[in-house]
């Protein structure tokens, strides 16, 4: 129990930021006291109990709930601006809602199955990416269209997709592993939807893409920022919308294949340049403009797209397993993090 008291302790305080010292102010212990505690070496009384499950805002059950998951590596983007502080408490609060979600899949008897279509392709240069999203648009039957809600097709695919409520531009998203069975990816939420989009498929690209042990972090993200954008924008269709190639652009072009595909502008003008429509002059002059006229800034970074990326399995999973008599009100509650009251002004049969 003391063990189980220790990590969940250490986890709760990660995920609220705080050090050892500053928890052991708010309860009112001291900071060697709580080294004992995460250390196993020590259990709290009642009191101090009450005051830890306060300061971290957990309810005391959640002290002493066995771990039930091990996540794997785990892969940040721009993770070089993060702090260690930030990091470890990211990762722990994905490895609280991961706990959560696979609790109301196993009350569900739901089995995930997940199946790399790109297993056996070994990723070698950033040509090889073009042929890896081909590969991918074929198994998955996505095809050239637009991909109208990128959430969707990942839980489609058997891919869990958390939304963290941060408020900090160092962090876009993380991909890791359940039990190195279950594939995961983890976005921020209060970012534009063409970031969003984005970045799940970055993730995605993580997950699925496998390269040769020679390249770098900075290579693989560059990698993975092709095959986000190679998803998003097919050469097949940027070609035919805007030719092989092109001397200029006129923003309501790009602004037309915002609205349809869900791209970003700036993003359209690198894949343009991937795909050797523009040359590398002209995309240095656009980002030298963006960088130097602030209006021609804002015009291009104007979120356009109409659609919504937005995860609700995980609700839909447990307002069923309240329906079908598997979870009470205060266990609904509980992972949902609302009062009972809320969650009984929600649930409503038919």
């Amino acid at each position: 129990m003391n063990d189980i008291f220790a990590q969940r302790l250490k986890s709760a305080r990660l995920i609220k930021g705080l050090s050892m010292e500053e928890l052991a102010n708010a309860v009112g212990v001291s900071k060697q006291m709580i080294s004992k505690y995460e250390a196993a070496k020590s259990m709290p009384d009642s009191s101090v109990l009450i005051a830890l499950s306060r300061a971290l805002e957990q309810k005391a059950d959640y002290f002493f709930r066995p771990r039930k998951i091990q996540i794997g590596e785990v892969e940040f983007r721009k993770k070089s601006s993060l702090s260690s502080k930030t990091s470890n408490g990211i990762a722990e609060q994905v490895h609280v809602m991961l706990e959560n979600y696979i609790a109301v899949e196993d009350i569900l008897s739901i089995e995930s199955k997940f199946e790399n279509p790109l297993e056996r392709f070994v990723i070698q240069n950033l040509e090889d990416v073009e042929i890896a999203v081909n590969e991918l648009r074929s198994k998955w039957e996505i095809g050239y269209d637009p991909i109208l809600n990128i959430v969707e097709l990942l839980e489609y695919n058997e891919i869990k997709v958390l939304e963290i409520d941060l408020n900090m531009s160092g962090f876009d998203g993380m991909a890791t592993r359940v039990d190195e069975l279950y594939p995961v990816v983890v976005v921020n939420k209060n970012f534009p939807i063409e970031r969003k989009r984005f970045t799940l498929l970055h993730e995605l690209g993580h997950l699925l893409l496998k390269f040769t042990a020679d390249f770098t972090h900075k290579e693989i993200e560059q990698f993975c920022n092709r095959f986000a954008a190679a998803l998003l924008l097919p050469a097949k269709v940027a070609i035919e919308k805007l030719g092989e190639h092109r001397s200029q652009l006129a923003i309501k072009e790009l602004e037309l294949i915002q609205r349809r595909f869900g791209i970003s502008i700036p993003a359209i003008v690198y894949r343009l340049a991937d795909l050797k429509v523009i040359t590398p002059t002209l995309l240095r002059r656009f980002f030298i403009r963006m960088r130097s006229d602030e209006q021609f800034k804002n015009q291009v970074s104007v979120t356009r797209y109409m659609g919504e990326e937005t995860s609700t399995r995980y609700e839909g999973l447990i307002h069923r397993a309240l329906t079908q008599e598997l979870m009470s009100l205060s266990r609904a509650a509980s992972l949902l993090g609302v009062s009972i009251s809320e969650i009984r002004k929600s649930y409503q049969l038919v």
